[in-house]
């Protein structure tokens, strides 16, 4: 058993093509025992006195064709410790069942909506679990923001009466196959920081900026520059102390014959940091740059 007094959300989106959670907790690593999710089969989140096998046992009986009550009843009705749990279980079709024992620590409690469940306990107050619901319901977008915006909601309204440690966010595409770890879309942990939420948001804009680029790359290699430019721009917003990122799209630039485009964006990074001018050159025997001294000698040229 592990002490893990916290608050979560489980959720599908509203189309059911996403599937999700979200936790954060006054305790190390809170996203190591929490949640659970196997995509195009369901998610879970398992707190309070958690049993941490109530996530893979559930997740298991509900890819065995168990709905989401009938998972909790076979979960709840062996173990004698039952009251001191709190599980809340989403599956695939939106069913949702959520037990709060009556022995969780107060403020302890729970609400379920269309498509979600929010749970908590151990709270400074007992509204933070409705103030999680409607952030939820209110915002709009990706299920990963609408999940982090019940995070925050939680937080605001006071949040775990201990304070701040631990954060998580997983979401799926809601995809059933022999290949489930190629749905993830976000799996973002923050194990021990002073203020997990905010440290949260930076993984998550940094991990649209990533997406963004790739985007970009994906419109170069269609002939679309203006285009990438334009969402090379916005993943440079997001993440602008990441001199990685214009790396590599000046060596997309560079494979796709747009070398004077290229060169100021090599120049930038070269400045921040000179071990870039030692990857560069190491890239045409990978395949990543032209193998032609002359493009070498050029971008090498704006150091």
């Amino acid at each position: 058993m592990k002490i893990n007094h916290t608050y979560s959300i489980i959720a599908l989106s509203d189309d059911h093509s996403e599937i999700g959670v979200a936790v954060q907790s006054h305790w190390f690593a809170v996203g190591a025992i929490c949640p659970w999710i196997t995509p195009g089969v369901g998610a879970i989140a398992t707190q309070s006195m958690v049993k941490v096998s109530y996530g893979p046992k559930g997740l298991e009986l509900l890819r065995k064709g168990n709905n989401a009550k009938q998972t909790l009843q076979l979960l709840l009705a062996p173990d004698t410790e039952r009251e001191l749990r709190q599980v809340a279980i989403i599956d695939v079709k939106g069913m949702i069942a959520t037990h709060t024992g009556k022995r969780c620590i107060a403020e302890a409690g729970h609400r379920t909506g269309i498509n979600y469940s929010v749970q908590a306990n151990m709270m400074l107050n007992n509204t933070v679990w409705q103030a999680m619901a409607s952030a939820f319901e209110q915002t709009s977008g990706k299920l990963a923001h609408r999940l982090f915006a019940a995070l925050e909601a939680a937080q605001r309204e006071g949040g775990d009466i201990r304070g701040k440690q631990s954060a998580a966010i997983i979401v799926a595409n809601n995809i059933r196959d022999d290949q489930p770890w190629s749905h993830f879309t976000t799996n973002l942990r923050v194990d021990d920081h002073p203020q997990p939420i905010n440290e949260l948001q930076r993984l998550l804009d940094l991990e649209q900026a990533y997406e963004l680029m790739n985007l970009g790359d994906a419109l170069i290699a269609k002939g679309d520059f203006v285009a990438a430019k334009d969402q090379y721009a916005k993943a440079a917003v997001l993440a602008p102390d990441n001199e990685e990122l214009p790396f590599w799209e000046a060596v997309t630039l560079t494979e796709m014959g747009k070398i004077e485009q290229a060169l100021p964006i090599f120049k930038n990074v070269f400045s921040i940091n000179r071990n870039w001018i030692l990857l560069v050159q190491r890239l045409p025997a990978s395949g990543l740059l032209p193998q032609e001294p002359e493009i070498m000698e050029k971008i090498l040229s704006v150091m």
